[in-house]
C-alpha cells in the first residue's frame, strides 16, 4: 500500500529538496532520490530539486510501502581467519556486500555470518549484527566481527581512538616518486554526484599514510594505513593526488586494469582483544587476480 504525504508551503524559502529535508527530517539525498523517481509532485506535476518554493505551494509525495529486510542465514562459503567466544576475523572476497540493504537484500557477509557463527553483537542495528566496520563490495580483505555487545563496544572504541591497525595494499595509476607520504584531506559526500565521496573543505577529517612497495612503468604498488575510516577513503584520497586505484569503476579513469573492481585489499588487521587484553594481528594474502596482475606488470616492465 502506498503512503501519501501532503505538505503546504507557508513561510519556508529556498530549494525544494532542502525545505522537504528539514520538514520531514530526512536526508537531502533521500529527498533527491524521491524527486528523481517522480514521487514528488507540485500541483500535480513532477518538480526538480532546485525549484524555489513559494508560499502556498502544495506538495504531494507518494511513496511505495517500505519492504522490511528479512535477515536469513545463508550457507555461503566464508574464510574465517580467527574465531573465539568474543570476536571473529574474516577475509571478505571481492564482490561481497557487507550487510543487507534494499539493493542487496541477501548474499551478504551478514547472511553468511548468521549461518557460520553462533552469536553476533546487536549494538549497530538489526541489519548489521556483528559489524564493527566495513569495506567496499569490491574491496577484499580482513574485517573484525563482534560476537557480543561488550566486544563490539571495545572494538568500536579502538577504532575511534585510532589504536587498531588497518593496512591495505593497493595498485594505483602512475609512478609515485617519493617513498612515503601522508594525505590529510577532509572527505564528505560529493555535491556533484551524491553516490560519491569527495575531498571538500567542510568534510570530515580523513588521514591516510602510504609507503611505496614497488614501482612499474605506469603503476605503483602501495601499502596504506588508515588513521581514520571515512567511506571510500583510500579511493578518494588516491584520486585526489592523481593516483587513482587501478580498476576503480567510480574514482578511476575509464582506461584501467581489468579485474573484479578496484585493486585494493585489506591485508593486515590488528586490535586489542576485548576480554584478554592480548594484542592480536592478522594478515590475509592478496587475491589470486591481484597477484596475477602484479606478476603481469613485472613481466612487461
Amino acid at each position: 500500500m502506498e503512503k501519501e504525504i501532503k505538505i503546504v508551503i507557508n513561510e519556508q524559502t529556498g530549494r525544494l529538496d532542502k525545505v522537504l529535508a528539514e520538514q520531514l527530517k530526512e536526508s537531502r539525498s533521500k529527498i533527491q532520490q524521491w524527486l528523481q523517481d517522480g514521487a514528488v509532485l507540485l500541483e500535480g506535476r513532477p518538480v526538480k530539486a532546485n525549484y524555489k518554493v513559494k508560499s502556498g505551494d502544495q506538495i504531494l509525495i507518494t511513496l511505495p510501502e517500505a519492504k522490511s529486510l528479512e535477515l536469513l542465514p545463508q550457507n555461503i562459503k566464508l574464510d574465517i581467519v580467527y574465531e573465539d567466544e568474543d570476536v571473529a576475523v574474516v577475509n571478505k572476497p571481492q564482490g561481497m556486500v557487507v550487510h543487507p540493504s534494499p539493493g542487496h537484500p541477501q548474499d551478504t557477509l551478514v547472511n553468511a555470518l548468521l549461518y557460520h557463527l553462533d552469536n553476533l553483537s546487536t549494538i549497530n542495528d538489526v541489519i548489521r549484527p556483528g559489524i564493527v566496520h566495513r569495506i567496499d563490495k569490491d574491496t577484499s580483505g580482513l574485517l573484525m566481527i563482534a560476537k557480543n555487545d561488550v566486544a563490539h563496544a571495545s572494538l568500536a572504541q579502538q577504532l575511534k581512538n585510532k589504536t587498531s591497525t588497518r593496512k591495505y595494499i593497493a595498485l594505483v595509476h602512475g609512478t609515485i616518486s617519493h617513498e612515503k607520504g601522508t594525505i590529510n584531506a577532509p572527505i564528505g559526500r560529493s555535491t556533484v554526484d551524491r553516490k560519491k565521496q569527495a575531498v571538500m573543505e567542510n568534510g570530515k577529517t580523513a588521514v591516510t599514510h602510504f609507503t611505496v612497495l614497488e614501482r612499474f612503468e605506469n603503476y605503483t604498488l602501495l601499502e596504506l594505513q588508515l588513521e581514520t575510516g571515512r567511506t571510500h577513503q583510500i579511493r578518494v584520497h588516491m584520486q585526489y593526488i592523481d593516483h587513482p586505484v587501478a580498476g576503480d569503476p567510480i574514482y578511476g579513469p575509464k582506461h584501467t586494469l581489468k579485474g573484479n573492481g578496484q585493486f585494493l585489499h585489506a591485508q593486515e588487521l590488528g586490535f586489542t582483544h576485548p576480554r584478554t587484553g592480548e594484542k592480536m594481528l592478522f594478515s590475509a594474502p592478496l587475491p589470486k587476480i591481484f597477484e596475477e596482475k602484479i606478476n603481469f606488470l613485472r613481466e612487461i616492465d
